[in-house]
């Protein structure tokens, strides 16, 4: 397998400071959890949240739509719920990719049902052309060709993830 360098590090660092900065401004006075969506996003969540410059409360919640395959079952599973209750609160959701939007669509809809008093996503990478909901995401690091990607918290078979890039899978 192959491995052909997408996005790099210095390149990634800078989107993300970026992004904290806008999302700093965005709730600037508000109660922010930020739902690190696991385990691709650990990566990017934990250097989202150091460029991010207002109090925040982190959580979790775990879900699976892939199993061992690179393309979406369309059935999402939720294996972690989150552990703080989140009603009146500002909720954003920190996914590594959305291509399908079927996970953060699922989620969007589950929190909302917990009335928090908002609720915005922040994902590294979008891939629009893997689209089957009408679902956009708030905050976009980069938008990405229909690839097969890794690194960065992405894995491929539950590894790669600790990868400093994004690359592209090249057989």
């Amino acid at each position: 397998m192959q491995i052909e360098v997408l996005l790099g590090t210095d390149e990634i660092a800078k989107r993300v400071k970026e992004l904290g900065e806008e999302i700093s401004s965005d709730y600037a006075d508000k109660d922010l959890v930020a739902v690190g969506i696991l385990k691709g996003a650990v990566i990017f969540l934990s250097d989202l949240i150091r460029e991010i410059a207002v109090p925040l409360e982190v959580d979790f919640m775990a879900t699976s739509s892939y199993g061992q395959a690179t393309k979406t079952s369309g059935v999402v599973q939720l294996l972690k719920d989150l552990d703080t209750p989140i009603a009146g609160r500002d909720i954003l959701i920190v996914e590594d990719i959305i291509d399908s939007g079927l996970t953060l669509s699922y989620l969007s809809q589950l929190l909302l049902s917990r009335k928090p008093a908002s609720i915005k996503t922040a994902v590294l990478l979008d891939k629009p052309d893997r689209r089957q909901t009408e679902f956009v995401p708030d905050y976009v690091g980069f938008t990405i060709p229909d690839e097969f990607v890794i690194g960065y918290g992405l894995d491929f078979s539950h590894k790669y993830r600790e990868l400093p890039y994004i690359g592209v899978v090249r057989n």
